[in-house]
């Protein structure tokens, strides 16, 4: 097996030491260098193409880092057939983080062709020892593999699949999120972004980002402008009764306060 291997790094100076370093190898490691990146939503984009076996990822890079880009391709990928994650860094503090989403290996820059060598060999042979497994095992379901662990970091990004490609949305740029049903609906000023996610979650892991006004609506506490008496329909008996409603920055929605969280968001626009 020739592995396919994505080079994800910020700086242009890595990426080629790192195709020369897997040319180095080449004779008792040969590999194919079949995309590279700069920067995550394009890292995604080629993954998702180019579908490599490895990823060589840096973990420092600015937007996201390749810590939380790992963890998003895990969370979506629907195959059981991610690529086999191995971390290029130049510190070692990340390295616990890095395990947490499953990378086979962390290497320190400035990498030595020895040490690539033996990651991607080792990387390889698992990767060959887990496809004979599913040969002889087809009808091993996806609820046996292993669950994904997520980090306790805060998240910069959404990630939202759209026509067969994961976007990344900006935690930042959403000003308000609304469950519909099993989905939830983020809501930036421009657009709206369909994800599979829980609110209670979002809620609990975001919360100096995004505060409760309602049982079914988060709201960015930046974009709280202030609030109005309004009118509010009743689900429950299908009339219209006065509530108040929050008044966004930059967005005419018109948001109703459960009567239960009123004093919460009352506090914050004294």
């Amino acid at each position: 097996m020739i592995p396919a291997i994505f080079i994800v790094d910020d700086e242009a100076p890595a990426r080629s030491r790192m195709r020369t370093l897997l040319s180095d190898i080449a004779v008792h490691c040969p590999t194919r260098v079949v995309g590279e990146s700069d920067h995550a939503q394009a890292a995604l984009d080629g993954i998702a193409a180019s579908r490599p076996d490895i990823v060589l990822l840096d973990v420092q890079m600015p937007g996201m880092n390749g810590i939380e880009l790992a963890q998003h391709m895990l969370q979506n990928s629907s195959t059981g057939k991610e690529p086999t994650i191995i971390f290029v860094s130049a510190h070692d503090t990340y390295a616990l983080k890095a395990f947490e989403v499953h990378a086979f290996d962390y290497l320190l820059k400035p990498v030595r062709a020895q040490r690539l060598e033996e990651a991607i060999l080792r990387a390889v042979r698992l990767r060959e020892k887990l496809n004979e497994a599913a040969e002889t095992s087809p009808d091993q379901s996806a609820e046996d593999a292993p669950v994904t662990s997520l980090l306790s970091s805060q998240r910069q990004f959404f990630s939202v699949m759209e026509r067969g490609r994961i976007l990344l949305v900006p935690v930042s740029d959403v000003v308000y999120i609304k469950a519909e049903q099993k989905y939830l609906t983020l809501h930036t000023v421009q657009q709206q972004y369909l994800i599979e996610e829980s609110l209670q979650a979002i809620e609990i892991e975001l919360p100096g980002v995004f505060v409760r006004i309602h049982r079914n609506t988060l709201i960015a506490r930046s974009a709280l402008a202030g609030v109005e008496r309004g009118m509010e329909l009743d689900e429950q008996t299908g009339k219209m009764s006065e509530a108040w409603l929050v008044l966004l920055r930059d967005c005419r929605d018109r948001l109703p306060i459960s009567r239960r969280l009123w004093p919460t968001i009352k506090a914050m626009v004294k």
